[in-house]
């Protein structure tokens, strides 16, 4: 499987299965994580993390206490994209990770970008 990420009019595309998304809150200043996973449905959401909680920052029901992390498993079916915009609020955009490494997202304000599972 491959993920498509869509930025500033451009396409690329990376070779992978799994890959995590974090970025800080932009009231909180915590960090929030997710897991997911490409799949021939579409994007899965594996699992949730958040450093703490707060105004909008609600870990799930489900959730218990690791290392100082809320993680949780949401129920969210496959997501055929994901679109991530930069308000310029936050201290800065969305890490995306993989196994070859990791690249910044939507560092400026107004960026938009969405990722999908590449056709």
């Amino acid at each position: 499987m491959s993920l498509c990420i869509l930025a500033g009019g451009k396409t690329t595309a990376i070779a992978l299965s799994m890959f995590t998304l974090s970025w800080t809150h932009s009231v909180q200043k915590t960090e929030w994580r997710e897991t997911w996973a490409i799949t021939p449905a579409g994007l899965e959401l594996r699992q949730a993390e958040v450093k703490g909680s707060g105004a909008g920052m609600e870990p799930g029901a489900d959730a218990v206490l690791k290392d100082g992390w809320w993680v949780w498993h949401p129920v969210l079916p496959p997501q055929e994209r994901v679109s991530l915009a930069a308000s310029g609020m936050t201290p800065s955009g969305w890490r995306l990770c993989h196994d070859g490494g990791c690249v910044e997202l939507g560092t400026t304000a107004g960026d938009e970008v969405v990722l999908s599972r590449c056709p």
